[in-house]
């Protein structure tokens, strides 16, 4: 039995009909190579079983919390059934890209069922017609709760569930799981009292230490000659979300960004991607006539986890921001203007601590915390109050080695983010078998075109490809390429 720290909690917090805050690896497999023919959904069950033992988020679910009083437990789930959470559905005919990202954003657009461990996948099947894949692939969606995972232990889960090797068949494991019953009231409420009464003290240890980096970090930014003012303004993706999603992405070959980055002095791919980002929202909002005259800002999940075992769950976050330079028309002058921001805002969270955020939610009580959100996004949508990050991208390393599930071999990894009020668009960015894939996620009132933000991200990466590396760009501005492959 496990407690959630107080930042894991914030996501059961924040979780509602409208707002699920779970996160969605999808991946896909090529199953051609196999001699036996094609995996069977009953093939896939087993491996999950043969692996339940390497992450404990599988059978793990909420208990208590002393009625928000304090944060609830991970608890071995005695009424754990794994047929409940992996489940089997096919496209219908033709099964291309479109009908794949509508069936994705319905399925990521469901909260998953918060009595039980916090974890869905789906095996879909029927991907006939998405170019760019495999004859006869299919695809594995995951959905893990943001409380039990972040972007590091979700590829850490990824990698638990698959081998490296193409043998069906891997060895028998001993498997030391043993279910719990739920925490007594009575350990939940006097645990809850004694955390109440530490926190103030933890509060004051990681302000204490917080304040003295910060004010030294302002005052070296200060020194800088950019303009740092916070934008006063929103989008129309800093509103109110509905419940229901869109979906689409890209995928790039990863050699090419590592190109791209060589065409400005100390760009990072991270750089590229924002930039790549930042170009899009400038052609999609200036087709709506809803530029702002200033740059956008998107947040940018930093990862503060120490080395730890495969057991590493919850989260170990930090946050920064960076400019996207949506001011800014050319494409290589932007990746420029990214860069030198990045480095700035590196510099000032590597200042203040990239772990503050951490330290000072371990401080909160919770019940005050979930007000304070609570009341934030009311106040955030109901007022013309400004944001000051417009977008998240989510950069996260997937395996860069071959994989395989019942024997498949793994082709691309893409991921779907969480979306929030004041939050509508998330970019999730994963990389892995040479590729980079750009996911984004929105509510469906704030960005009824997905299509056509699908085709700006390839605009401004193909603008800014032929800025760095001298080509023509591939296609004429404002056709559609077909599947997702740039």
């Amino acid at each position: 039995m496990q407690q959630l720290t107080e930042l894991d909690y914030t996501f059961v917090q924040m979780e509602s009909n409208r707002t699920p805050m779970h996160i969605t690896p999808v991946i896909f497999y090529d199953q051609s190579g196999l001699k036996r023919g094609k995996v069977r959904f009953k093939e896939i069950l087993t491996v999950f079983e043969r692996n339940l033992h390497k992450s404990s988020v599988f059978r793990r679910k909420l208990a208590g919390g002393a009625m928000g009083l304090d944060t609830p437990y991970w608890v071995e789930d005695k009424n754990f059934d794994l047929e409940f959470h992996v489940r089997h559905i096919a496209l219908p005919k033709p099964g291309d890209w479109r009908q794949l990202c509508i069936l994705m954003a319905r399925l990521h657009a469901r909260g998953l069922d918060m009595r039980r461990p916090l974890w869905e996948a789906y095996v879909i099947e029927g991907l006939n017609n998405v170019e760019g894949l495999p004859t006869d692939s299919f695809a594995l969606m995951l959905k893990v709760h943001h409380a039990a995972i972040d972007g590091v232990s979700a590829a850490e889960i990824i990698t638990a569930i698959h081998s490296l090797t193409p043998e069906v068949e891997p060895p028998a494991v001993d498997d030391p799981w043993e279910p719990e019953n739920n925490p007594t009231p009575l350990s939940v409420w006097s645990r809850a009292y004694l955390n109440n009464l530490k926190r103030p003290v933890k509060l004051l240890e990681a302000v204490g230490g917080m304040v003295p980096r910060a004010i030294r970090a302002s005052r070296s930014s200060q020194d800088s000659d950019r303009d740092e003012k916070l934008p006063l303004y929103r989008t129309r993706f800093n509103r109110r979300v509905s419940a229901y999603r869109v979906t689409d992405g890209i995928v790039i070959d990863l050699a090419h960004l590592k190109k791209i980055r060589q065409a400005v002095q100390g760009t990072t791919v991270n750089d590229v991607i924002v930039s790549i980002v930042g170009g899009a929202l400038r052609k999609y909002l200036l087709a709506k006539d809803e530029l702002p005259e200033r740059s956008l800002v998107c947040g940018a999940p930093i990862n503060v986890r120490s080395e730890r075992s495969s057991e590493s769950i919850g989260n170990e976050v930090g946050f920064m921001t960076i400019s996207m330079a949506t001011d800014v028309d050319d494409a290589l002058e932007r990746l420029a203007s990214v860069s030198a921001h990045a480095k700035e805002s590196k510099a000032y969270s590597s200042a203040v601590g990239a772990g503050a955020m951490m330290d000072i939610t371990r401080g909160l009580w919770p019940q005050v915390t979930g007000a304070a959100l609570r009341l934030a996004t009311l106040a955030a949508v109901n007022t013309d109050m400004p944001t000051p990050i417009h977008t998240v991208v989510s950069n996260v390393p997937g395996p860069q080695v071959p994989l395989y599930l019942a024997g498949a071999r793994m082709h691309m990894i893409m991921g779907i983010g969480p979306v929030m009020d004041m939050m509508g668009l998330f970019h999730a960015v994963i990389s892995g078998g040479g590729k980079i894939t750009i996911n984004f996620v929105s509510c469906r009132e704030m960005l009824p075109d997905p299509g056509f933000y699908r085709e700006c991200l390839l605009e401004a990466y193909e603008e800014l490809e032929s800025k760095a590396l001298g080509r023509k760009p591939k296609r004429k501005r404002g056709t559609r390429a077909a599947g997702s492959q740039a």
